[in-house]
């Protein structure tokens, strides 16, 4: 074994950016390939936007090599254009006038000079056209052959290949003939339940899992709606659907020499909506012969398409039975690669610009280490009470946890920047090693306590959840992890014990806001009767709330609660300054639940609390939006949200404008509203119709996800005004179903 080889068994995370010292093997190879190499890349156009851009762009510029971004009009000042070298605006915000525009691509790279095009992944990154256009203009495309990516990309073509490579596939039909009644047909001989897929694209989009024949029709259709507009191509697939399974894939790799190898596995069975949202590597629970399987079975499959460049052959693994199967193979670089990074130590954006460039593969199968273990959770702008339908918004307050040798922070936005309505809400990417599973989950659990983002609803507290069930910690996982568990992944809004807890603990959150507040105002006013420089923060630019030291002051906050935002509480908080710098802290009327709050200002909104015998660090992030003042704060792992009224002095129309704005709005029975920001893509039913309970009213469409809107109740659709290509924002009124006399 060599100095760095060992090295990596040790600490691989430290080697992200370093280059692996080669045996004298593979530098007889890179001595035989630096004859028969292509013109080098010096500069490299990145295709894509958001953190895997950013990613990109890190490693490119590690090498010496010039980037260059592209960006609609939403993403002019976006993280990704100001990390590149150079920027080419491409069009509006509609990835398909813009991301997914091929000829305006390849044009701006040509108009930049750059050698090469880099895909990311989604959008133009599997299409095989777009590569083929790439080489064509002479440039380079960094990814696998076009023949490669049009065999895997097609999902029926991919099964057939892989069916005569004698690679053991799921029972299914992937035919070409699509008429529905065919379709219809094939899936009675598979057996319900059935699996839905369109044969290209990935991400979870358009999947659905159909129970009953009764169910076929209307989602076959959807699906088929779905496919279209997220890649353009509406083909789909049909698989016996399996109950018990679990995904794992295996990242390969390969050279244009015909050298392919695997760099061992990532389980990716938790997910919603069919989308991953943890990753680990290595995958839990599994032998080391299973393991050596299922990675010759990855390399066949490449070595049977001619593949070059980065890859993912996913398998779906029958729990009951412990077989797998061929399920797709992703010609691109997975969301998820950085935990493979992490256990191997090798940077596989790299990997590509090297096999770009005409080189060999820098390492052998038996050179590739496996150290540790790694993590990756995907943080969403989601409302996970809503069904994790994604959220739009103002990231007011964005403070992600420092990277470290065994910590990464993958993202592309910063605080101040938008979720826009027109792309993936994906936040960032936190990955962590550690020497074990067990090391790496504590590091976890860890990280996402301090990660802070305020202005849109995240998944981070559900992703605290999932860290810390009993099933997730053991490695018990499989892809209805978040059904079978949602009574402890979700809690429940009618159980009175979580209720109380939560709200204890809100008001326990309350009284250190107070504090805090008062603290930072207190330490303003000092400041200014000093003479010394004004600390107001922005939020006081508004009548301000002061600490009156000769007498009691109050201040009405409303507590967001997270299992049921119909139930949020109003605080109201009595505070009193006393001069040996404690605050005396009151909620309501009830003595009992005062506390004597001690609070020191140690800037950047950060604070050291002494409250109830105990010392704490906490943070704290305010911000307006709609005539509210918004109040986060986290201390450890809870996280708060409070609301406060803005205006003391009003006038009786403006008191009625401000109620409404800061509590639910009331709207009469049957009213369905948007439960997203999105477009309305179509409507299934006219102004006046008749409806049943459940039954779907329009379909609304939001960062290239369906999500169809039914009736509540049954009786006649009235007020229905919206048309298909409307857009709508989250909550706005859709139709009202009026009950039938």
């Amino acid at each position: 074994m060599s100095l760095m080889a060992s090295i990596l068994r040790r600490r691989p995370a430290l080697l992200l950016h370093l280059r692996l010292l080669s045996s004298s093997s593979t530098t007889t190879h890179l001595e035989t390939a630096s004859q028969q190499q292509q013109q080098r890349i010096e500069k490299i156009l990145v295709a894509n936007r958001g953190e895997i851009a950013c990613r990109i762009m890190r490693t490119a510029k590690r090498l010496g090599i010039r980037t260059v971004a592209v960006y609609s009009d939403a993403d002019r000042d976006s993280l990704h254009v100001k990390s590149a070298d150079e920027a080419v605006h491409i069009g509006p915000p509609p990835a398909r006038l813009s991301y997914l525009n091929a000829s305006s691509i390849v044009e701006a790279a040509i108009r930049a000079g750059a050698q090469a095009v880099h895909p990311g992944y989604g959008f133009l990154s599997e299409s095989s056209e777009f590569a083929q256009l790439v080489e064509d203009k002479g440039l380079t495309f960094v990814g696998p052959p076009a023949s490669a990516i049009r065999d895997m990309g097609d999902k029926s073509a991919s099964k057939r290949i892989m069916g005569a490579a004698g690679v053991p596939l799921v029972p299914g039909y992937h035919g070409s003939e699509q008429d529905v009644e065919h379709m219809r047909l094939e899936a009675d001989k598979i057996g319900y339940p059935v699996l839905i897929k369109p044969t290209h694209g990935g991400g979870g989009k358009g999947m659905r899992i159909v129970q009953s024949p009764n169910d076929f029709v209307d989602s076959f259709l959807g699906a088929q709606r779905e496919a279209a507009a997220s890649f353009g191509i509406n083909t789909i697939l049909l698989e016996k659907y399996i109950t018990q399974p679990r995904h794992i894939e295996v990242q390969i790799f390969g050279d244009k020499f015909g050298n392919v190898l695997h760099l061992y596995e990532r389980d990716c069975s938790v997910q919603r909506r069919h989308q991953k949202i943890i990753e680990e590597a290595p995958a839990p629970c599994i032998t080391d012969d299973f393991r050596t399987h299922l990675g010759q079975a990855a390399v066949s499959a490449a070595k049977a398409v001619g593949y070059h460049n980065a890859g993912t052959v996913e398998f779906i693994v029958d729990t009951a039975t412990g077989h797998f199967y061929f399920m797709e193979m992703n010609t691109r670089l997975q969301v998820e690669h950085p935990v493979t990074e992490m256990i191997v130590g090798q940077d596989l954006v790299e990997w590509q610009i090297r096999v770009a460039n005409g080189e060999p593969l820098p390492l052998s199968q038996v050179q590739v280490p496996l150290s540790g273990h790694a993590f990756e959770a995907r943080i969403y702008a989601e409302n996970v009470p809503k069904g994790f339908l994604p959220a739009t918004g103002v990231l007011h307050h964005y403070h992600p946890v420092p990277p470290s040798s065994t910590v990464r922070v993958e993202t592309g936005v910063e605080q101040g920047d938008v979720v826009s309505m027109h792309y993936d809400p994906m936040i960032a990417k936190l990955v962590v090693w550690g020497e074990s599973r067990a090391a790496a989950l504590v590091k976890l659990k860890d990280c996402l306590s301090k990660f802070q983002v305020a202005g849109v609803p995240t998944n981070i507290n559900f992703l605290q959840k999932l860290a810390n069930n009993e099933a997730f910690e053991e490695g018990d996982v499989e892809t209805h992890f978040i059904e079978h568990h949602k009574d402890d992944l979700f809690g429940d809004p009618n159980n009175k014990v979580i209720y109380e807890e939560a709200y204890s603990a809100a008001r326990f959150g309350a009284k250190l806001v107070a504090a805090c507040l008062c603290d930072k105002e207190h330490s303003a006013l000092k400041e200014s009767q000093s003479g010394g420089p004004s600390l107001h923060p922005i939020w006081y630019t508004h009548p301000p709330f002061r600490v009156n030291h000769h007498a009691q002051s109050t201040m009405e906050l409303e507590w967001e609660n997270e299992y049921d935002s119909s139930s949020s509480k109003n605080l109201m908080l009595s505070i009193t300054y006393h001069p040996d710098g404690n605050y005396f802290i009151q909620i309501g009327e009830n003595s009992d639940h005062a506390l004597a709050v001690k609070a020191s200002n140690l800037g950047n909104n950060n604070f050291r609390v002494e409250a109830g015998g105990i010392t704490m660090d906490v943070s704290l992030a305010v911000y307006t939006k709609d005539q509210i003042k918004h109040i986060h704060i986290w201390h450890g792992p809870h996280h708060h949200h409070f609301r406060q009224k803005l205006g003391l002095e009003l006038s009786d129309e403006d008191e009625t404008q401000h109620k409404t704005s800061f509590e639910s709005t009331s709207h009469p029975p049957g009213t369905v509203v948007a439960p997203m920001a999105g477009l309305v893509v179509k409507v299934l039913v006219e102004d006046g119709a008749k409806v049943e309970v459940g039954q779907p009213v329009l379909v609304l469409e939001a960062m290239k996800m369906e999500h169809v809107v039914k009736a509540t109740s049954g009786g006649f659709v009235e007020g229905l005004k919206v048309s298909a290509g409307q857009q709508v924002s989250d909550g706005s009124v859709l139709f009202r179903v009026k009950a039938q006399k």
